[in-house]
């Protein structure tokens, strides 16, 4: 099941979101207010992914790979968005 899930999170982040905030509490455990999550699932959602991941299995603590994890997570998430304005200004 753990792999089913990490699978479907890099296809579709949004909906893997979604469904842990569904299914589980691990939103309420790796974060301490609503709107990090909330603007996670618009803006970033492989960042949320990651860091949510990084807080429930590292003692609530960010280090190591998991902060390699992060950075990662993060430049995928900002390349997406900056290729889509690319596209909108050669239009």
């Amino acid at each position: 099941m753990p792999c089913l899930l990490i699978i479907v999170a890099l296809i579709l982040p949004r909906v893997t979101l979604f469904f842990i905030w569904l299914a589980t509490d691990w939103f309420g455990k790796a974060y301490e207010t609503a709107i990090w999550p909330l603007l996670g699932f618009f803006i970033m959602p492989y960042t949320t992914l990651a860091y949510m991941a990084a807080m429930l299995n590292n003692n609530h603590q960010v280090s190591g790979w998991w902060l390699a994890l992060i950075i990662v997570a993060a430049l995928i998430d900002l390349g997406g968005n900056g290729e889509t304005a690319r596209r909108r200004s050669r239009r």
